[in-house]
């Protein structure tokens, strides 16, 4: 049996890199270290929930340890792109969170180095990725259980949080925008979903309006886009009441030409837990608990690192997000 897979994390400033590192403990791997500038202020939470993971004296200590073959990137959105570039440089493969990059000459270094280094540059889409609900939503779709796919419609609210979110959070360079930060989620599912391989974007547009005191702050976006595929809708928002008992009611419709499915990803009225999965066909109209579907996406990763496959997400899908949620962020702001 193989020696387990051993992995570092660089850049802790979004609580994200929670998930992604404990879901790659969850499949197998080993977390072999981390570092991250300064003392952001996930900080304190990160280190009570990987107690016995040593920060290292400097990046540069975990990218030239051989034995470490991927690293987590998770740090400010505007600087990910740069540390994916070293860590890929070092011989490394990586799991980056979303955003991956924030601007298009941050996309093209990023494509240019994968292409002569062969290296796997991944992007924890979560909202796909760390739902079971979308797992089995996806089995759904691949068993023809709704017909083809021919719309999604893809909801992305988001609470504010104000008082502990750092100054970036309310930088527009820092955080990329609202499109390319909160709906490349989105686009990631349109793509997934309908089966596209690009799109059209048809609609973009953002504004800010309940923060004026925070003018880099977006707190409203929406993208329309369609492909040879199939149709897409996307809004996103900073507007979450307190009163709900989690982040965001993030909700995905996936329209076929025989049925359809909604999930309530995180929470639902009435019904208790996470991973609502409400399926509509011509013989079926059921809710199902969807919370043990499993998130094959980290094992995959573990494997296409091990054999040089794409099982995971492909490279082109990947890339081909970050580049819809880029332009549909310009487009938006040319806009505005």
């Amino acid at each position: 049996m193989s020696a387990p897979l051993k992995f570092a994390a660089i850049g802790i400033d979004h609580r994200h890199i929670f998930g992604m590192a404990q879901n790659m403990i969850d499949a197998g791997a080993q977390f072999a270290g981390w570092w991250t500038e300064g003392a952001p202020n996930t900080e304190d939470g990160f280190t009570k929930r990987f107690p016995d993971v040593l920060k290292a004296s400097s990046a540069d200590e975990l990218l030239g340890d051989a034995s470490i073959e991927l690293i987590l990137l998770s740090g400010i959105p505007k600087d990910r792109a740069a540390w994916a570039l070293r860590a890929m440089e070092a011989g490394k493969d990586v799991m980056t969170d979303k955003p991956g990059c924030t601007t298009q000459d941050q996309l093209n270094a990023i494509k240019e180095c994968v292409a002569r280094t062969g290296r796997i540059w991944s992007v924890d889409f979560s909202e796909r990725f760390e739902v079971p609900a979308v797992t089995l939503a996806s089995d759904l779709v691949a068993n023809g259980t709704i017909g083809k796919v021919v719309q999604t419609v893809g909801l992305g609210p988001h609470r504010l949080n104000r008082a502990s979110r750092p100054d970036w959070f309310f930088d527009r360079e820092a955080y990329g925008g609202i499109i390319t930060d909160i709906a490349s989620h989105q686009i990631d599912q349109f793509l997934y979903f309908t089966g596209s391989a690009d799109a059209e974007i048809c609609m973009a547009s953002v504004a800010n309006y309940a923060n004026s005191d925070d003018p880099g702050l977006q707190d409203f976006g929406e993208v329309a886009l369609r492909s040879d595929q199939g149709h897409g809708y996307i809004r996103v928002d900073w507007y979450t009441p307190d009163a709900l008992p989690t982040w965001g009611d993030g909700r995905l419709t996936i329209l076929g030409t025989e049925g359809y499915i909604e999930l309530r990803k995180y929470c639902d009225f009435g019904h208790e837990g996470t991973d609502h999965l409400i399926l509509v066909t011509g013989d079926r109209c059921e809710r199902i608990d969807a919370s043990d579907a499993g998130l094959p996406y980290f094992g995959r990763l573990i494997d296409d690192i091990r054999n040089r496959t794409e099982t995971a997400m492909t490279q082109a899908h990947a890339f081909k997000v970050c580049e819809l949620a880029l332009e549909a962020q310009a487009m938006a702001e040319a806009r505005a």
